[in-house]
């Protein structure tokens, strides 16, 4: 009798280890240029430094008050509903080009943000001259506060990046289930090939050369 007991106990552990051990868990990167849609006057441009030596961004100087146009739209397949957060691979020079708006559907409501200019979808980006990842947050006027997304149905879902201000870089977007705020935890990553995501080609995407912009800096 006993020694039953044990080997239930024993097959019952095991197979709580094996449960854990097999639990979901989601990430997944996406070049910024392989976007399925580029929208004017956002355009994708060179740089040797970037993920696949391209990003996209509205191309000029920082400048207040610029922006509002433009975005970039990915279509993704979550294959698990759960709760989701979004790090982008990032340049902002300063003040005047350190934002996107962020908008995920079905999560988020069908909204155009660059219209409403609700805060809800604001993201403050994280000042820096060379790429870096920031996890996509809200930017309210009470605080920023790091973002989560309820994805309640497995299935295709739309992510709209669109400009707030112009200059703002965007290389990568990485998706993942890792809700913690401490990047070294996360460890957001560029793409490889086991992300199977279809790339788009930007065609009839004018091109700039990020390079030749910062010789001209």
């Amino acid at each position: 009798m006993r020694f039953k007991t044990f080997v239930f106990g024993t097959l019952f552990i095991f197979g709580l280890l094996l449960t854990v051990s097999m639990s979901y868990s989601y990430e997944r990167a996406v070049e910024a240029e392989a976007a399925d849609t580029i929208e004017a006057p956002m355009v994708v441009a060179d740089d040797d430094a970037a993920s696949g030596g391209q990003f996209v961004w509205v191309e000029g100087e920082p400048l207040t008050g610029g922006g509002g146009e433009g975005w970039v739209e990915f279509k993704l397949h979550i294959s698990e509903p759960g709760t989701y957060a979004l790090w982008g691979k990032v340049i902002a020079w300063d003040g005047n080009s350190d934002s996107f708006w962020v908008t995920w559907q079905p999560a988020d409501p069908d909204e155009n943000a660059q219209e409403t200019q609700n805060t809800e979808f604001r993201w403050g980006v994280a000042q820096s001259n060379e790429w870096s990842w920031d996890r996509i947050n809200h930017w309210l006027d009470g605080g920023t506060f790091e973002r989560e997304w309820e994805i309640a149905e497995a299935g295709e879902t739309t992510l709209r990046i669109a400009v707030r201000e112009d200059a703002c870089m965007l290389d990568v977007i990485y998706i993942t289930d890792n809700l913690s705020e401490d990047e070294a935890e996360v460890n957001p990553r560029d793409p490889i090939p086991e992300d199977s995501l279809t790339p788009v080609e930007p065609q009839d995407k004018l091109a700039t050369t990020w390079g030749r912009l910062k010789a001209d800096r």
